[in-house]
């Protein structure tokens, strides 16, 4: 009697590794669920109760996203654990600021062949990053892809959805001129600009052990900084009324971030901002020959998140940082300029 060959092994995928994967998954998914998660992992879809919420007039908000280019870095060290929480933060990040409370979130795994000790990994990141977040993990996919990926590729996807009173959305509508501009800091580049970091650190030939500064002994270390999730001091600010808008800078930096929630013909001043640009921006400025306005569109340049509020409510808002022992900078005011974000005294200050 011939032994049968599974053939679908043999081309590239392993259903039951991803079946077991499942089963090794199961605790730390569940450790995640908050009110109104349904505890289901065998079901097509993921099942949420929003009737278990009582919002009288509730608005979902969601996001997508991915972790970009910072995989290739996770990947040349070897070292998984941390992007799970990037993909988490840069999809919760953007439901925040438009005054969401985080619910749940979807990943997906797209690999050349399944590796159960980095996926778990992975999902130890993610895990981590939902309990932070406040919301848990409804379901995933692992898609095994042999000849769409090389050996050993991966990419990641993350899908959040939040929840919030109609009433009590945040777009931007009710910034007014006068009104103060916070940043709140970053905890490193989060998960932008990582092609450009990762261009000039072949060309110019730059390792990861190298020791950058007193504070940064180990570059690597720091360039898998995992993206800071603003959950609780967001979700602080926004259930006391105290923002008119937010901001999370990604991709095009503040310069082209801030414009996409300010009214029109209003813009931004940092005349009296103290905004200091933190060294590691500036090392790479100088290992890239990277001019001003590049860097502040590709990098955050230190702030990962932008607040407005009215005059009259400044120091509650700097009191609740305070008190959450949330590091931020006063970057200026709302100014009528067109949209226009005035950088000048950034330059000046920055001696750019």
């Amino acid at each position: 009697m011939k032994r049968k060959v599974n053939k679908y092994k043999k081309a590239g995928v392993n259903i039951d590794h991803g079946n077991q994967f499942i089963k090794l998954i199961k605790k730390k998914v569940f450790s995640t669920h908050i009110k109104g998660a349904v505890k289901d992992l065998s079901s097509f879809a993921g099942f949420f109760d929003l009737s278990i919420l009582k919002y009288k007039n509730p608005i979902l908000l969601s996001s997508t996203d991915g972790v970009g280019t910072k995989l290739k870095i996770a990947q040349d060290l070897k070292r998984y654990n941390s992007i799970g929480i990037d993909l988490v933060a840069m999809c919760i990040n953007d439901i925040l600021v438009h005054g969401g409370k985080p619910i749940f979130f979807l990943d997906y795994i797209a690999v050349e062949k399944l590796n159960k000790k980095v996926a778990l990994n992975i999902i130890d990141g993610i895990s981590k990053g939902c309990r932070e977040s406040g919301c848990s993990i409804l379901g995933g996919e692992t898609a095994e892809m042999p000849g769409l990926y090389k050996k050993n590729d991966f990419d990641l996807a993350g899908f959040a959805v939040g929840i919030a009173e109609k009433k009590n959305l945040i777009t931007g509508k009710n910034i007014r001129e006068g009104d103060e501009v916070i940043g709140l800091k970053s905890s490193g580049f989060h998960s932008n600009g990582y092609s450009l970091i990762r261009y000039i650190l072949k060309r110019k030939k730059i390792n990861y052990k190298k020791k950058v500064s007193k504070q940064i002994g180990n570059l690597g270390d720091f360039l898998l900084k995992p993206t800071k999730i603003y959950s609780k001091i967001m979700l602080e600010l926004e259930k006391n009324k105290l923002i008119n808008g937010a901001c999370h800078i990604t991709g095009g930096g503040i310069i082209e971030n801030l414009p996409r929630i300010l009214p029109k013909k209003l813009g931004l001043d940092f005349e009296n901002h103290n905004w200091v640009l933190p060294d590691i921006y500036k090392w790479f400025k100088d290992q890239g020959s990277l001019s001003f306005d590049e860097m502040v569109k590709v990098f955050n340049c230190g702030i990962g998140m932008v607040i407005i509020c009215k005059p009259e409510k400044k120091k509650l808002v700097i009191n609740k940082l305070k008190n959450k022992k949330e590091p931020f900078f006063m970057l200026g005011r709302v100014i009528k300029n067109n949209g226009k974000i005035d950088i000048n005294y950034l330059k000046k200050d920055w001696k750019c």
